[in-house]
């Protein structure tokens, strides 16, 4: 018997990913997916009236053992994946999908279902079994319940083939990534280089065999070369490899797989009695529709687009008064800000770093998080890890009791995707009287000690752990009955708001001394480099947030009409970034072929949501600053009505629970000094 179909005997259930083999996958998911269904069944083909109890309940607990095995592996598929386990997934992803077919499409278990939701009035139900109820409801119309048997069919064949597609696109984008490498052997050629940045360089050519030194489009290896390197072709270069991932005359073009995605996202839509794929989406988030994302979208870049091109101007006047450029190009874009913003506040991320060793800053999240939610964090070396270089934690409250597991993933290598992401083993959920505790892990790419520094975080890697530690907090201090509606499963346009209100801490005075202190001296960090991370952080908003529209508005181009005419990737881009564009466009680059977040991840119809975050994060911290950012009655009401509801609520409506109010667009207009 395999050790994936078995309870795992080890501390707090952990998975015990030791002793996993790549063998077992195939034969734990068969064997899964058979006792799902036959629990599905069970369900179903019951002859007692169908109740909350023995339909909707026993539903939400349902196919348990499949979902971790799933979260065990495909969390391993995305962090430390190889030829066999991609091969695994090609297996095994058109079976999920028939599966949840079959389930979506099962009519019996939706009668049960509709039997329970017709009387749903009737019913003596908490506020989180209605949301229940009406979830599962509303999943099975959404997906195809009420279909006539010919268009399930056509269902299940788009879901199939979509499942196949998403998990080509993202292995082809690591493919691209993997297979290049900046290889210099003239020391030249390194000119405005930090050393730290040219000692990893020359640690990766060694581990290679290689003399000289070896730049990645892995980002903490290509994010410092473009930001710092004076050899402007190098710079191009890369920066060219960069935007070519899935764009190139190779094995992993993405070309086709994009155009494939996109139709047959809004064939499914047409088919279930949808406009589009983003009408769809959306009928499931707080924007509601697409017509208010485009006019939230616009609204923003009416306000965001005269400060980015004035932004811009002032860059490229700097550019051609510092080096001669006549035409900045988007390989000038970091190189120059990073001067510009030395230049105006006398701050340099190299003079940052020093005070940003990773150790401290991971230790800094953990004291935010006890000062503002009583949670505490020990590390332990008894649980099982899937990488020697992960951390465990065991996470407490302040009475004592066991909270979630933690995991941290820091460092790139090869087989881990680029970007950094939240995730779970194990979600949390109530059952038999006990409250099972979630196993939260965040995965980063930052950038590792060297033989002679310690890791040190630029302030962006810093704000990334911040981030993603939020979406951690978010998983851990669940507190629901239904895994389903545990933790982050809410609102897509929602669950960013956990995530980047942590990242406020980091401009803040009174939390940068807790932990920002220099790895050599144990000197804090002096306040007038605090004034300026302060002052400049607002520094190329508009630029900046030119650009996230600029993505939310490609998103909603590929999904937000009708996409059939559309034959051409890069031509149809071109369309779409018109009236966001500042610099010119790059034609061998195109961003659909590697936009991970919409043809690979969750955020198809969504890329907006993290501007509309911003609007709820600003207003939320807001509340904080108003009252001390580490206001324990504030952090309270945070918790209980942000942090541990999940899905139970309308996000809307906890948002006003907690703050009183509607969130206003104002206080992310302030922040980012975009408002006169």
């Amino acid at each position: 018997m395999s050790i994936l179909t078995q309870h795992f005997e080890t501390v707090h259930n952990t998975a015990p990913f030791s002793k996993i083999k790549n063998e077992d996958y195939i034969p734990a998911f068969d064997l899964a997916i058979t006792n799902t269904r036959a629990e599905i069944d069970a369900i179903a083909q019951a002859t007692d009236p169908a109740t909350f109890e023995n339909t909707i309940e026993a539903f939400a607990f349902s196919g348990m053992a499949l979902d971790r095995l799933s979260s065990i592996f495909f969390n391993l598929h995305s962090a430390e994946t190889n030829e066999q386990l991609e091969q695994i997934a090609q297996d095994i992803a058109p079976k999920l999908s028939e599966l949840g077919n079959d389930i979506t499409l099962n009519f019996d278990l939706f009668k049960r279902i509709k039997q329970v939701y017709d009387q749903k009035e009737e019913l003596d139900l908490t506020a989180e079994q209605m949301t229940l109820l009406e979830k599962n409801y509303k999943d099975f119309v959404r997906n195809g319940a009420l279909l006539a048997d010919n268009k399930k069919d056509q269902l299940r064949a788009i879901d199939s083939e979509l499942s196949l597609l998403k998990l080509k696109y993202g292995e082809h984008i690591l493919a691209d990534t993997n297979a290049y490498e900046l290889h210099l052997t003239d020391e030249a050629d390194l000119a405005g280089l930090p050393d730290g940045v040219k000692e990893a360089a020359a640690g990766l050519a060694k581990s290679k065999d290689q003399s000289g030194w070896i730049f990645t489009l892995d980002y903490p290896s290509y994010i410092p070369f473009v930001t710092y390197a004076d050899n402007r072709e190098l710079r191009q270069t890369i920066s060219i490899a960069a935007g070519k991932k899935g764009f190139q005359n190779n094995e992993n073009n993405n070309e086709e797989i994009v155009l494939k995605i996109s139709k047959l996202r809004f064939q499914r839509a047409q088919l279930l009695g949808y406009e589009t794929h983003a009408h769809f989406v959306l009928e499931e988030r707080m924007a509601q529709n697409p017509a208010k994302v485009r006019e939230f979208l616009t609204d923003l870049l009416t306000k965001a687009k005269p400060a980015a091109k004035n932004e811009f101007d002032e860059l490229a006047a700097f550019a051609k008064e510092t080096d001669g450029i006549d035409k900045l190009e988007k390989w000038d874009g970091a190189y120059y800000a990073e001067k510009l913003k030395q230049k105006k506040f006398q701050l340099d991320d190299e003079q940052l770093k020093p005070y940003f060793k990773l150790e401290n800053v991971l230790q800094g999240a953990f004291e935010i998080a006890e000062k503002l939610f009583g949670l505490h964090f020990s590390e332990v070396q008894h649980i099982d890890k899937y990488h020697p270089s992960i951390q465990t934690f065991e996470v407490t409250n302040k009475d004592g009791d066991f909270i979630a597991i933690f995991y941290a993933d820091f460092f790139p290598r090869k087989g881990k995707r680029n970007g950094a992401w939240m995730t779970s083993f194990k979600p949390q959920y109530k059952k038999e009287g006990q409250n099972e505790r979630p196993h939260v892990s965040i995965v980063c790419n930052f950038t590792p000690a060297t033989a002679t520094k310690p890791s040190l975080l630029s302030f962006n890697e810093v704000t990334t752990l911040f981030h993603e530690f939020g979406h951690a907090l978010h998983g851990m201090l669940a507190d629901t009955v239904y895994p389903t509606l545990s933790g982050t499963s809410v609102f897509w346009d929602f669950v960013e708001l956990p995530s980047q209100i942590m990242e406020n801490w980091c401009y803040e005075q009174e939390a940068l001394t807790l932990f920002a202190k220099h790895y050599n001296t144990g000197v804090p960090i002096p306040m007038e480099m605090v004034e300026k991370i302060r002052e400049s952080a607002s520094f190329l908003e508009g630029m900046a947030t030119l650009r996230q529209l600029s993505f939310g508005m490609l998103d909603m181009g590929w999904h937000g009409q009708d996409p059939t005419a559309i034959d051409d990737v890069k031509q149809f881009e071109k369309e779409q970034f018109k009236s966001t564009q500042l610099y010119p466009d790059v034609a061998e680059n195109a961003m659909s072929t590697s936009f991970s977040h919409i043809f690979d991840g969750g955020y198809s119809s969504g890329y907006y949501s993290y501007k509309w975050a911003e609007v709820l994060d600003a207003d939320a911290f807001d509340y904080f600053k108003q009252n001390g950012i580490f206001n324990k009655e504030i952090a309270a009401k945070f918790k209980d009505t942000v942090l541990s509801k999940g899905g139970t609520v309308h996000p809307m409506n906890l948002y006003k629970q907690f703050r009183g109010q509607e969130p206003t667009v104002e206080a992310l207009l302030k922040r980012a000094g975009l408002l006169k």
